[in-house]
């Protein structure tokens, strides 16, 4: 389900798949650069369409670059050797360090005036060790609001001759990245010395690649200091590529090693020039079981077999040994910036506590990482220490993520018959996960819905930084804990129905009906009148209901027959007429769809509460044969009725739920009309089990 603001993905029961990655956005940006500060004409094949590559393409296109856009992925770029076009200029360039750091030390040597600026993030994020370097080179820049921080007036450099400059290492390797790529602008040559420890030095080898390609090539002792030679001038290599993404494939590893597997990515492997890929080795040491060749890689769950489909067509989660766990593990991550990120939610599905090092990069990125995370984590029950360059994670308790036997190592809730609602576990649905207006920590987060009871993304279109149709391929290659929707009128037999088709699949049960009777027990309980919206709806929020096979309880008292009596049963209908009430008992149908699936019945199971069913089936009978069985079934339980007045109320209840302005009863789209009219009970559960398997399992 999802709106603007937020996303709900449902619980998932496993992942399996191949996954074609984007282009990374760091060799994206570096290319399109290099492409501009070049002498000749380049094509550029497989760029990142994103919001950072976007940042970058126009800052080119307003400098006097000529960009031209051949195909979805393919550019040409014609470079002005380093001499831009347009000499006086504002930029905008985002929350996009990719472009605006390397941009600033490009036009702070090239000659001109420029005023680069960004989001209030980028505003926050340090830049005064760039700038300080540049300004011994004899570049001219003013920090506008607060020295050291965007945005930047830059002017016509007076260059100094300095043979040697320096560099803090340790707060963001984008600095040395961006002196680099701007040094062969100058006549000169210059080293640049790293002071301190350099940080996400993957990210160097990158950038050294990418100016290799197009000619450059800078001698370096060790990790110390870098030079560019005097004379150094970019030439275009006429065709290149770039890679997919190795951040992007870490969220595609780590769902198959948590779901099962195998999943595939195809676009980065062992031949990868980017560190990230670095990521599967740490998955491997986490127990999850790793393939990889030049061109892909491949994940699964510790113990997992591969999938193998069934005659029907359907796909079962692989089978997981009793050690299909994945392990905590204690590591420096200085070779794995971005995708470390991505071990902080694998380490909620490990035993035992996960330790991230070397991390502080985390602090001056999109947000402030380490703090974001941590909060976040907490949210959904992990114990988590923070500091200034590591976390710390333990996962929930063994007891508290139920079976892997069925759904990876993933903590699926328990397979017992006894649900609660509302939710038990500490992330309350209706606040989500905040994801900072920082793309890693939605598409981090999305790895969580392999809890038990899925997970809500907040803004979840901050990942169009770098990886606008993410939750499109999530969806691809995951499979969410299947529901079978049966919806219809009253006293059609659909409980009947779905309660026996629960019990022959293994499934949870749900009955919504009962979910509206037992709010109108607790109205009458609490002398609140029908008519109180507001006040049902505040009622729904706080009432605990448990179902036990048949036994049902409301805020811990057994409830007996008055729930199935028609007094009972039209109270329900009043209140179910309600769209607060109906909005407030949503979040408590949802938490009923846990492993290994659910099938729940009322009226609007497949078109509102569970639209992504794997099976909808609208279950109806003609009103005559409803009052007969409705009568029938009274009698049975000693209650008295009258067959003509049960069929009035049936005639009275489908007009009032059929013209009911929230969720009026109708078949929904995509559902399968079943007429049980001249079938017993028996004859119409059958026909549902085999409309099932021809559904499929994947939602």
């Amino acid at each position: 389900m999802a709106s603007v603001n937020f996303l709900d993905l449902p619980p998932l029961l496993s992942a399996r798949g191949t996954i074609t990655l984007p282009g990374s956005k760091s060799i994206s940006n570096r290319i399109l650069l290099l492409s501009a500060l070049a002498q000749g004409t380049t094509e550029i094949r497989d760029v990142l369409l994103s919001d950072d590559t976007e940042r970058m393409l126009d800052g080119l296109r307003t400098l006097g670059v000529a960009v031209e856009q051949l195909e979805s992925h393919v550019f040409r770029v014609q470079g002005c050797g380093g001499n831009f076009p347009v000499k006086q200029a504002e930029l905008f360039l985002g929350n996009a360090g990719t472009a605006f750091r390397p941009l600033t030390a490009a036009l702070a040597l090239s000659g001109g005036d420029y005023k680069l600026s960004g989001t209030p993030r980028m505003h926050e994020r340090p830049i005064g060790d760039l700038v300080d370097a540049l300004r011994e080179l004899g570049a001219d820049i003013e920090c506008l609001d607060n020295e050291g921080f965007p945005p930047l007036q830059i002017h016509p450099a007076t260059l100094s001759g300095v043979a040697r400059v320096s560099v803090r290492g340790d707060v963001s390797s984008q600095f040395l990245t961006a002196l680099l790529m701007a040094l062969p602008l100058l006549n000169s040559e210059v080293t640049v010395d790293v002071a301190g420890e350099l940080i996400s030095k993957p990210y160097i080898e990158i950038t050294l690649e990418m100016m290799a390609r197009f000619g450059v090539q800078v001698q370096r002792d060790g990790w110390r200091s870098f030079t560019v030679a005097g004379g150094s001038r970019y030439v275009s290599p006429g065709v290149i590529y770039v890679e997919g993404d190795a951040s992007s494939a870490s969220y595609f590893l780590a769902a198959g090693a948590i779901g099962g597997g195998p999943v595939r990515i195809e676009g980065v492997g062992s031949g990868s020039i980017q560190g990230d890929v670095r990521f599967a080795d740490a998955l491997a040491l986490m127990g999850a079981q790793i393939e990889q060749g030049t061109n892909w890689m491949e994940a699964r769950a510790p113990g997992c077999g591969r999938v193998m489909p069934e005659a029907s067509g359907t796909h079962r989660p692989p089978p997981c040994g009793e050690s299909g766990r994945l392990k905590a593990i204690d590591l420096d991550c200085n070779h794995i910036p971005d995708a470390a990120m991505t071990l902080a939610v694998v380490a909620l599905f490990a035993e035992g506590t996960t330790t991230l090092r070397n991390i502080a990069s985390w602090r001056v990125k999109e947000t402030d990482r380490i703090a974001a995370m941590a909060t976040e984590l907490r949210k959904v029950g992990a114990a988590v220490e923070e500091g200034e360059g590591f976390i710390r994670i333990t996962g929930l308790r063994s007891e508290d993520r139920g079976s892997s036997k069925n759904s990876g190592s993933g903590f699926a809730s328990s397979l017992d018959s006894s649900l609660r609602s509302p939710r038990s576990s500490l992330l309350d649905p209706a606040e989500g996960i905040n994801t900072y207006d920082d793309h890693r920590m939605a598409m981090c987060f999305s790895l969580a819905a392999f809890g038990a009871e899925g997970i809500r993304i907040n803004d979840p279109s901050c990942v169009a930084k770098t990886f606008p149709n993410y939750f499109t391929l999530l969806h691809d290659v995951v499979q969410a804990v299947p529901v079978i929707a049966i919806d219809g009128p009253s006293a059609s037999g659909k409980g009947t129905v779905a309660q026996l088709v629960a019990a022959r699949l293994g499934y949870h049960y749900l009955d919504s009906g009962a979910l509206y009777r037992l709010l109108a027990l607790a109205a009458q309980r609490d002398g609140i009148l029908l008519t109180d919206e507001s006040g049902l709806a505040e009622l729904a929020e706080r009432i605990e209901i448990r179902f036990e096979g048949e036994r049902i309880w409301l805020d811990g008292a057994l409830v007996g027959d008055e729930l199935r009596g028609e007094q009972c049963a039209a109270a329900a209908s009043k209140v179910a007429a309600l769209p607060k009430v109906r909005a407030a008992l949503l979040n408590k149908q949802h938490a009923f769809r846990r492993a290994p699936g659910l099938v729940a019945d009322g009226r609007d199971m497949g078109s509102v509460v569970f639209p992504d069913a794997a099976l909808k089936i609208f279950l109806t009978a003609s009103a005559d044969a409803r009052a007969e069985r409705r009568y029938k079934q009274l009698m049975e339980k000693g209650i008295g009725a009258n067959i003509a007045a049960l069929l009035l109320d049936i005639r009275v209840r489908d007009e009032r739920d059929t013209q009911r302005s929230a969720s009026p009863l109708q078949q929904a789209p995509g559902a399968s009309l079943l007429d049980t009219t001249a079938l017993n009970i028996e004859q119409a559960v059958q026909e549902v089990l085999a409309r099932y398997p021809a559904k499929g399992s994947k939602s």
